[in-house]
């Protein structure tokens, strides 16, 4: 078996301790890679060489035109090599070959987003009070960036940080999650391919405790951008304050999807399946907080229960499978946790809430799709990430009390409303505190339309024009264009 290697100022490297860590299938427990394992020193040769390729290399002054051929180029690798980016992917994560492919074509959407963007911001001149003169304002790169991106999605979330980082100007060291890295390393390689020069975009891989830490606190790293957690993302905000890094933080939700009796019943239900059991609930967007109107209420969660009973559990490259395996040991047991924390607080275990006693399974971090009814918001199955296949289910009388209820969150990521009538629907939109309200649809997204969450659930945008932005800082330039003695003194 290969080892797969860093990526540090155009050069493929071991780790500078020679360490290494083997990367597992969720599935069945096979190693499938063995990876470089770098720590602090390897973050910091990384961090000079995006120094150095900022402060004296001309990736910054490229015309924004050059560096959009090269971010679109990477989109074309990217479709090129679909189906082995697909393959490395689901052995990575456990997830269906076919969501990754679907992946593959949102991260070559992304990529080829941000380069038909990169050269349509010219700045704009403003009016000056000065008599004959000249005054603009204009966006450039804000430096060097690290960018730390978690293991549910890891090569998604590294294009919505590389792509507009490219396409502004700026160099970056990226960190992905040290279990996950198979598609994040491919991708390095196709960006080697594309024209990236060197120093530009530097790949360290190892843990957070060292590589990210190191990220965080390095006075040469000018703009932090991660995905994860929110203990880990407060964290990063203390860290980054020594020199007062600029900050985009995505720290997870935990999404309410309320739904209205005058919805329609059968897409409302398959919609809910799919908001939670989607890649097993490892998604910080996943509506894992059902909130059904009380008419419904009963009805809604039989038929949910009697299509949870049905779900094929199973490999990812098993074209009939619709659920995987958690990613590791050890979320497995975190999921556990919460399963028996809820069931300690009161809430009814209707359907699953343990591991399956298929023997296929038993060598994956199987989960059984799991429902709760009866929950209330002082609960914390109810309030925490869980990251799993866990729908807990809450009950309202009136439109007042579902907005209550999905407002009552230390989160503020996304949300869903069910109903027919439209005016209720943007009545409930404007009132809900979070960042995307899907109507009558759940977990969609798209490169056009920026991504990011209100309250705890981190700080600026991806996607977008504003994800864009995030990699930009705003300079205003004044030129006197006849100058005079003020003669004043």
């Amino acid at each position: 078996m290969n080892q797969k290697k860093m990526f540090i100022n155009g050069q493929w490297v071991d780790a500078v301790s020679g360490q290494t860590r083997e990367i597992i299938n969720p599935f069945n427990q096979d190693i499938v890679a063995n990876v470089a394992e770098g720590d602090n020193q390897d973050a910091q040769l990384a961090i000079k060489a995006a120094r150095t390729a900022f402060d004296q290399g001309d990736w910054a002054t490229t015309s924004a035109t050059e560096r959009g051929a090269i971010v679109r180029k990477i989109a074309e690798l990217i479709e090129r090599d679909k189906e082995e980016l697909a393959e490395l992917e689901s052995l990575d994560t456990g997830k269906t070959v076919e969501e990754s492919r679907e992946d593959m074509d949102d991260i070559a959407g992304v990529f080829r987003y941000y380069a038909e963007i990169a050269d349509k911001d010219g700045g704009e001149i403003i009016d000056s009070p000065i008599p004959n003169s000249v005054s603009k304002v204009v966006h450039e790169p804000v430096g060097v960036c690290g960018q730390i991106t978690p293991w549910n999605y890891p090569l998604l979330q590294a294009s919505w940080k590389l792509a507009p980082a490219l396409a502004t100007g700026n160099t970056l060291v990226m960190k992905p999650s040290e279990i996950t890295p198979l598609t994040t390393i491919k991708v390095f390689e196709l960006m080697e391919e594309a024209g990236v020069p060197a120093g530009v975009a530097n790949l360290v891989l190892g843990a957070g405790n060292t590589v990210g830490a190191e990220l965080s606190t390095n006075v040469d790293v000018d703009l932090i951008s991660f995905t994860g957690g929110i203990h880990t993302g407060k964290k990063i905000m203390q860290a980054a304050s020594v020199n007062v890094k600029k900050l985009a933080l995505e720290l997870g939700g935990k999404n309410p999807n309320v739904v209205f009796a005058d919805a329609d019943f059968d897409t409302a239900v398959d919609q809910a399946m799919n908001a939670v059991f989607f890649h097993a609930g490892q998604i910080c967007s996943a509506g894992t907080r059902l909130i059904l109107e009380e008419s419904i209420h009963d009805e809604f969660v039989q038929a949910l229960a009697e299509r949870v009973k049905n779900m094929k559990l199973g490999s990812g490259f098993d074209e009939s499978t619709q659920m995987g395996p958690l990613i590791s040991a050890e979320h497995l047991a975190k999921v556990e946790n919460y399963v028996e924390t809820g069931k300690k607080e009161g809430a009814n275990l209707i359907i699953g809430g343990k591991r399956p006693e298929d023997p296929e399974l038993q060598n994956g971090f199987f989960y059984l799709p799991t429902i709760f009814t009866e929950c209330t918001t002082d609960m914390s199955i109810v309030q925490d990430e869980a990251f799993g296949p866990i729908i807990t289910v809450e009950k309202f009388h009136t439109e007042e009390e579902a907005i209550q209820l999905a407002n009552d969150s230390i989160y503020g990521l996304a949300g869903g409303v069910w109903t027919n009538d439209t005016v209720k629907a943007e009545r409930c939109a404007t009132k809900m505190r979070m960042g995307t309200v899907w109507i009558n649809e759940f977990n969609l997204y798209f490169p056009q339309a920026p991504w990011g969450g209100f309250k705890q659930s981190g700080i600026g945008r991806e996607l977008g024009k504003l994800g864009l932005e995030e990699y930009t800082e705003t300079k205003h330039v004044l030129q006197n264009q006849k100058p005079e003695p003020l003669n004043w003194f």
